[in-house]
């Protein structure tokens, strides 16, 4: 998820973007970017039934730009950039409930979102581990 125009809120799409050069043999993983309107995505993901649905995005956290965290679904409203037409949560909660399946929600801390930004190093950094180790976890058998 994410807005390519606003600096680290690209975050999410960035990451799917390596993800997808990485795993492209993978028949039973699906990537998909999502951009500014994730929920438009629902009838995919719908035809490939996934077990869990992992959302990436930049995440108002209050920590250090280029922080990485786990989010609980309840906290998503409260910390998300929410540059997105529908909240994180009424979307991992129509996944969850429709298609019952796990959602979760990996948060990148920004330090820029402002309208044509560039990507700020610590972001950058980020989003190479996180391609790296996903890659990793999702090449596994």
């Amino acid at each position: 998820m994410g807005n390519e125009l606003r600096g680290d809120d690209a975050a999410g799409v960035l990451v799917v973007q390596g993800l997808t050069a990485r795993l492209q043999a993978r028949e039973d993983v699906l990537v998909l970017n999502g951009g500014m309107a994730p929920e438009s995505f629902t009838g995919p993901l719908r035809r490939f039934a996934p077990h869990l649905v992992l959302l990436i995005d930049a995440a108002q956290m209050g920590a250090e730009p280029g922080a990485v965290r786990w989010l609980a679904l309840e906290e998503i409203d409260g910390i998300s950039s929410s540059t997105h037409t529908l909240p994180p949560s009424v979307l991992a909660a129509y996944l969850g409930s429709e298609m019952g399946c796990e959602v979760a929600l990996l948060g990148i801390q920004p330090a820029n979102l402002g309208f044509d930004d560039p990507l700020s190093k610590e972001v950058e950094h980020s989003i190479q581990g996180v391609i790296v180790e996903l890659a990793e976890i999702l090449s596994t058998d």
